[in-house]
């Protein structure tokens, strides 16, 4: 019997390290070529490692939580157990769709209780593993303690089912099989009226549609979970009654965290503090953040926008046929909108390069595409993904790719490449009531765009003082590459689109 050892492979983009977040497998357990064996964390991305080998996992070298360089051996495999790498696992029985699957109408909302036929009250869609599509922090109903009253039983996970009879012998000359009727989706109940004001407004989630059975979808109404914000482990992409469960668990815990989180006064203050490792991406998105912050001169500008034209155009493109299923919010056309100003300001989308010549100089290089960085609040920290040669995509395309963005974000499996080469971003504040802020430019990029809550305010117009759907766009410049004027008239430009959408027909 032979042992073979993997070590950490180079992951790419020049990475040196990781951390073994989690084994998939344990020793004696069998794998084939390709089986996921463990997640890693680099300063990137969590990432799936497959194995290399087929045969039985001999030996776990690294303890999870530990960070090891490329190169180090992580783990075991013999192959006395397994067979051949060639040989092919035992065929699956066939996938059998389970009606009882719902897909939920696209309009429902990301959270339950807000209600999606008022206009935004915030610019956000719901976002990633775990995050809105913002720039830091929270999510904002995050501090509200759900339901706890017979939570657990409620989520308690089901018992085994009991094993089907068996099959009588079938008749010489069975009679063709009338499919059973699908059962009728249930029914989701109105959120409730009057919650209030400028919070009582939509929530556009850029997410995907969510796959539950109906007994799943009860107790999440329960106990006030979002089945958009439970990360799915079911064999079809469904949500469990085990995923509630582990839910449910990491939301108790994070309150009662709150609860006892200043600790008994009666300790002297120094054993009353804890000590947190800075690694994977919270430590590049540290370092990352004060190259940009002390070596990029910022400069910051901001501009109040009547967003009622763009409120009413969301709302169309949500009854149009052509987008039927897809996640539309203020952030798509805000994002037509930067690429738009972009292309009449080429500036803004450039890298200021040092040494560029090999003799000590510098030089701008001006991007002749678009790659359109949305910055991400993940459990894990900041991200900031961005969708590659978005000049070339068509409003929907567009929609469709800030879907996908989101829902990769928020199941943690954005992969390095999507996050490296971005030209501009913007970063969503909005998504968590934010008005307006001053953000730090993403390394390598010269530009950042930060898009407000939109809330109702009153608003000047021909003479006359009336409610508005008011936004404030704020904006962080590399002053070695944009000018004053140049990022006050990119700044209009972007401003003039939410205030007038059609002149994206022009």
């Amino acid at each position: 019997m032979t042992v073979k050892k993997f070590n950490l492979p180079d992951v790419g983009e020049g990475l040196t390290e990781a951390e073994i977040v989690s084994w998939k497998v344990k020793p004696g357990d069998t794998v084939a070529i390709n089986d996921v064996i463990c997640e890693i964390e680099t300063a990137k991305s969590l990432v799936e490692l497959p194995s290399p080998y087929a045969g039985t996992v001999s030996e776990l070298l690294v303890a999870e939580g530990i960070t090891v360089e490329v190169g180090t051996p992580i783990i075991g495999i013999s192959d006395g157990a397994a067979g051949a790498a060639g040989d092919a696992p035992a065929a699956a029985a066939p996938a059998v769709v389970d009606p009882a699957l719902e897909v939920p109408d696209s309009s429902q909302p990301l959270y339950g209780k807000l209600s999606e036929d008022t206009p935004d009250a915030g610019s956000s869609d719901g976002g990633p593993a775990g995050g809105p599509l913002v720039g830091s922090g929270p999510k904002a109903d995050a501090v509200k303690r759900r339901p706890r009253r017979n939570a657990s039983s409620a989520v308690a996970p089901s018992a085994p089912a009991a094993p089907a009879p068996a099959a009588p012998a079938p008749a010489p000359a069975p009679a063709k099989a009338e499919p059973a009727p699908a059962p009728a989706p249930a029914v989701e109940p109105p959120p409730a009226p009057g919650l209030g004001g400028a919070l009582g407004a939509t929530v556009s989630g850029l997410v995907s549609r969510v796959l539950a059975k109906p007994p799943v979808r009860k107790i999440a109404r329960d106990l006030g979970i979002d089945l958009a914000d439970v990360v799915p482990t079911g064999a079809r992409g469904e949500v469990t009654r085990e995923d509630l469960v582990s839910y449910q668990a990491q939301r108790d815990a994070e309150l009662d965290q709150a609860d006892t989180f200043w600790g008994a006064s009666r300790k002297p203050q120094d054993q009353r503090v804890e000590r947190i490792p800075v690694k994977g991406v919270r430590k590049a998105t540290a370092k990352a953040m004060v190259d940009s912050a002390f070596t990029a001169p910022h400069v910051s500008i901001f501009v109040d926008v009547d967003a009622s034209r763009t409120m009413e155009f969301v709302k169309r493109l949500k009854a149009s046929r052509d987008f039927e299923g897809i996640k539309v919010s203020p952030l798509l056309i805000l994002a037509k909108a930067v690429i738009w100003a972009a292309a009449r300001n080429p500036s803004v989308n450039a890298s200021w390069v040092e040494n560029a010549d090999g003799k000590g100089g510098a030089e701008i290089q001006v991007k002749h595409f678009m790659n359109l960085g949305i910055a991400a609040a993940t459990p894990r920290g900041l991200m900031v993904p961005n969708i590659k040669d978005a000049q070339d995509l068509s409003l929907k395309e567009l929609a469709l790719a800030l879907n996908e963005l989101a829902t990769t974000a928020r199941a943690g499996k954005t992969q390095p490449a999507e996050m490296q080469g971005g030209t501009l971003t913007i970063t969503n504040i909005g998504a968590l009531g934010i008005d307006t802020g001053t953000p730090i430019i993403n390394p390598g990029e010269v530009a950042i765009v930060a898009f407000g809550t939109i809330k109702q305010k009153p608003w000047v117009l021909d003479g006359e003082v009336i409610p508005r759907w008011i936004t404030t766009l704020g904006g962080s410049f590399d002053h070695r590459v944009v000018d004053g004027d140049l990022s006050a008239r990119f700044m209009a430009d972007v401003a003039a689109i939410l205030e007038e959408p059609a002149l994206l027909l022009d």
